[in-house]
């Protein structure tokens, strides 16, 4: 069942989005979900990690939310791109809530754990694109939030890490699968064995992020450039772009004869639909195409 929400009119950036509020009883507000409502910019909806006090760090009240609001993304076909980001400046997500951590027992930090991977993969396997915004420092969880995006976009100077092993552990939400899979392995495992954080610069040379912007004085240059992005797969084909995911995604997990299998099922899917004709039918008459995303 989808949560209720609070719709609320809210100045966000240039223009006058709608917000809706999670409503959780037993917490304040820590993430907020906002659709976009100009005309160049419907179909990107921004989710907003809001939780000032504790750095964006993971909470189980946090968790469950975003949880939450995952879910409603992934039902809602007028959603074509998601942008992640930080509303608290000058910290992206500073990874699990480590006063919340000491509170529990052995048993309570394996289950927090768990679902908290299952957050992670709740992102990567959204249908719609995911870009996170990162104007902030990214360490731990943080960064593993990041990495389970389909894009990534940073600050030149915000610092990134993985850093568990510091504190005796390793990165337990699928940081050691997913970084070796983003980049050389080698290069993964001196990051996670060291610990060591590097700047946003420094992971656009090693392949971790997409784009590494100049820090503006608003502190949201990567927010702003992940919106770039967004505006420009928003026009194209949703059914084609969110097949387009999930055959790469697929694919990437086999060898190439069964990639491109998965890739014969996706098209498949794409065949019938209202939008494959529409394209055809705009290029014929050199015209920009209308996608309803059916």
């Amino acid at each position: 069942m989808l949560p209720n929400f609070a719709r609320v009119a809210h100045k966000f950036g240039p223009c006058r989005p709608l917000i809706r509020t999670l409503s959780t009883p037993s917490s304040a507000q820590e993430l907020q979900l906002t659709y976009l409502t100009e005309e160049d910019k419907q179909g990107i909806a921004v989710l907003g990690l809001n939780r000032a006090k504790a750095r964006n760090s993971f909470s189980k009240s946090l968790v469950n939310q975003m949880l939450d609001s995952i879910d409603v993304l992934a039902h809602d076909k007028n959603v074509r791109v998601v942008i992640l980001r930080s509303l608290v400046p000058g910290i992206f997500c500073a990874g699990a809530d480590l006063k919340e951590r000491a509170t529990m027992s052995p048993q309570d930090v394996g289950r927090f754990v768990s679902k908290l991977r299952q957050m992670m993969s709740s992102i990567e396997q959204l249908p719609a694109p995911v870009i996170a915004a990162i104007d902030g420092p990214a360490l731990g969880g943080g960064l593993e939030m990041a990495l389970a995006c389909d894009m990534r976009v940073v600050a030149g100077n915000v610092k990134l890490g993985l850093v568990e092993t510091k504190l005796g552990i390793i990165p337990g939400a699928g940081g050691t699968q997913r970084l070796p899979r983003i980049l050389n392995p080698a290069i993964a495992k001196e990051l996670i064995f060291t610990a060591r954080q590097i700047t946003g610069e420094e992971a656009k040379e090693l392949g971790i992020v997409n784009y590494a912007v100049k820090p503006n004085d608003g502190g949201d240059a990567a927010y702003k450039k992940a919106l770039q992005l967004a505006m420009e797969i928003v026009p194209n084909g949703p059914v084609g772009v969110r097949m387009a995911k999930k055959a790469i995604d697929k694919g990437l997990q086999v060898d190439l004869a069964t990639g491109c299998a998965i890739e014969e099922a996706c098209y498949a899917q794409i065949i019938p639909t209202k939008d494959r004709l529409e394209g055809l039918k705009a290029f014929a008459e050199k015209r920009k195409p209308k996608f309803i995303g059916e």
